[in-house]
């Protein structure tokens, strides 16, 4: 009997020690497993949170209730009363008063000029229009409240400047359409620009709602000191510096980028979008191959398709704009984001600041899939990384 039952508690010794050894082996390779996935991600926070805006759950950082008139969405001009002006080589066009204005043929070194009050509107419509000019802007807006360029039902129209840009009346205009005021350009026709320079720049707001945007440029493609709107349009760019930039030197208060729909294609030496407050993504399908993809202060990303290849970040906020209104954050709320960074000391999403996840579906190839330096926060959505499930908040 005696020897019966230590045989009995023989054996239970060896399940016992057989469980706990399978208990290691789960654990070593969950740590494993958890290690692996934790070291894509990388929290500089020195504190459990940290000072900002926090999480605005999905609320427009944009006010974009009244960001588009319905005028600046129409593709086509009301042309009772238009005047039609025909290019000539070495002469340029001026216009002094409001109004809609044709423009039709082909011409060297010829400015379209426009100067008029501050309270009126001037709508340029390009039908078949082609200005090659060495060193002058193509489109000059000197005053006005508002110029619209609309592209022509089924036209091409080709603005260049080939050489070096000189000051225009003894002021700078270093862009193929260069405008002190705010801009719109629309249209159901195409638009090619190609600048040794800038390619559209603007003092104030630019805003796009449609038609066909084709610009290859040296230098910025798109830059604005107020904002850049885009609610529709095919827009492709070919740029040796930013994509889309807004920014203004003297004013950290300003200078937000918004994208609400539209057929986007971005390649840029440097960065595809650059926003000094606020980039904000409602919609759209958005294809970037740059330097760095998108840099603000603040970028929120609620819908849309993005797919982002890059050197460096694919999103990075950092702080750009005045400390006392933002705060760098990322925030994404909804969409599909696949994001591809090169190797080396890089991040495919970096915030220099705050990083919140509330939804969307984000596929992630990268040595490093996450960089924050406060809160990292995800509420919602899905995340993948280099083919794995992945958890943006981790205990």
């Amino acid at each position: 009997m005696e020897s019966n039952i230590n045989k009995n508690r023989f054996k239970t010794i060896i399940i016992l020690m057989v469980l706990l050894v399978l208990i290691g082996i789960i654990l070593y390779v969950g740590q494993k497993v958890s290690s692996s996935k934790s070291s894509l991600i990388e929290n500089n926070s020195t504190t459990s949170t940290a000072s900002g805006n926090g999480n605005s759950l999905g609320q427009s950082l944009i006010d974009v209730s009244n960001l588009f008139s319905t005028r600046d969405k129409e593709q086509t001009a009301d042309l009772k009363g238009a005047v039609t002006y025909t290019l000539e080589d070495n002469k340029n066009i001026e216009i002094t008063k409001a109004g809609t204005y044709v423009i039709k043929g082909s011409a060297s070194n010829s400015t379209i000029q426009v100067e008029v009050g501050d309270e009126d509107k001037v709508q340029i419509v390009l039908d078949g229009v082609t200005i090659e000019n060495e060193n002058l802007p193509c489109i000059y807006l000197i005053n006005a409240d508002k110029l619209f360029i609309t592209t022509a039902e089924n036209s091409e129209n080709k603005l260049t400047v080939s050489s070096e840009f000189t000051t225009y009346n003894g002021k700078n205009a270093d862009a193929v359409i260069y405008a002190k005021d705010d801009v719109v350009i629309n249209g159901a026709g195409k638009l090619i620009i190609n600048s040794s320079d800038n390619g559209i720049s603007c003092n104030n707001d630019i805003k796009i709602t449609g038609g066909v945007l084709d610009i290859t440029s040296t230098a910025d493609a798109i830059e604005a000191k107020q904002s850049i709107a885009i609610a529709d349009g095919n827009i492709t760019i070919n740029s040796r510096k930013d994509g889309l930039h807004a920014e203004d030197n003297d004013d950290d208060t300003t200078g937000f980028i918004y994208i609400g729909g539209g057929n986007i294609n971005i390649n840029a030496d440097a960065n595809a979008i650059h926003a000094t407050t606020i980039a904000q993504i409602d919609n759209g399908e958005i294809t970037i191959k740059a330097w760095e993809g998108i840099e603000a202060t603040c970028v929120q990303i609620n819908d849309g398709v993005l797919n982002i290849d890059s050197n460096d970040d694919c999103i990075n906020a950092g702080a750009k704009a005045n400390e006392d209104l933002y705060y760098p954050t990322i925030e994404i709320n909804g969409g599909t984001l696949t994001l591809k960074v090169a190797e080396g000391d890089t991040d495919a999403i970096d915030s220099n600041g705050n990083l919140y996840v509330n939804g969307g579906e984000i596929n992630i190839t990268a040595q490093n899939a996450f960089d924050y330096d406060g809160e990292g926060i995800q509420t919602g959505g899905k995340i993948f990384a280099n083919g794995d499930v992945l958890y943006l908040t981790h205990d």
